[in-house]
């Protein structure tokens, strides 16, 4: 009896040990394959402003496909996820463009291991494009958002203001997207270098894009995603 009684225990707890293993090898093919998902195929990216708004909204969790982008080209009006600048691994602060320094101008700390900084907006010149901003049209104080940042309210809700449009090449560009009608602060012209791209925000008024980067145009190398759709928190398609 007592030898049944050890082998009973021996069988259970090998049993037990087998069960083990087997839900270790399902959550470690598990997490290679979410690994290998998000690295290769899709992009998660939560959206930490407003200037996509009202196409995408601040604090909205999105979607992009990698591969959209491994086997084509970004093409105008794609809203595209792409790779900026760098975040310091010590005080957090996101500080900007190109690649990190050595030491934070921020913090004032040694920077080892700077997270990427990632942005989102939309594709508007594709390589060899003409992009040029041109005064266009007016618009009631009134019918604009409240934080345009600069935007002098003591001028009365009935003050005209200048609007601007976009041109690609000489025609101007249709962008039905766009929050509200884009502001004139000046005549624009970018010529996008080849295998480059030029992007601007949604919510043209409050963006701090293409038109305001030391430098303007974004490397292919670094266009990760098409974003498709939006998971939180109101599921939609984008486009």
């Amino acid at each position: 009896m007592t030898d049944n009684n050890q082998n009973n225990k021996k069988d259970k707890k090998n049993g037990f040990l087998k069960e083990l293993l087997s839900w270790i090898e399902v959550l470690a093919a598990a997490a290679v394959i979410a690994l290998f998902c998000n690295n290769v195929i899709i992009a998660n990216s939560t959206v930490p402003t407003g200037s996509m708004e009202t196409t995408i909204n601040q604090g909205d969790r999105v979607i992009g496909s990698r591969l959209s982008y491994t086997f084509g080209e970004p093409e105008r009006g794609d809203i595209a996820i792409f790779k900026f600048g760098w975040i310091c691994n010590h005080c957090k602060v996101a500080m900007g463009e190109g690649t990190a320094p050595e030491v934070c101008p921020n913090c004032g700390r040694e920077i080892n291991r700077p997270k990427t900084l990632y942005y989102l907006k939309r594709t508007i010149g594709l390589p060899g494009d003409i992009i040029e901003i041109k005064a266009e049209g007016s618009v009631l104080q009134s019918e604009l958002s409240e934080d345009i940042p600069g935007l002098n309210r003591n001028a009365g809700a009935d003050a005209q203001l200048m609007t601007a449009a976009v041109y690609v090449n000489g025609e101007r560009l249709e962008e039905d997207y766009l929050k509200e009608p884009m502001l004139y602060t000046g005549d624009m012209r970018f010529e996008v270098p080849e295998g480059c791209y030029f992007f601007m925000g949604d919510n043209r008024n409050n963006s701090l894009d293409a038109r305001y980067w030391n430098e303007h145009y974004i490397p292919k190398e670094k266009v990760i995603a098409k974003v498709l759709f939006r998971y939180f928190p109101h599921p939609s398609l984008l486009k």
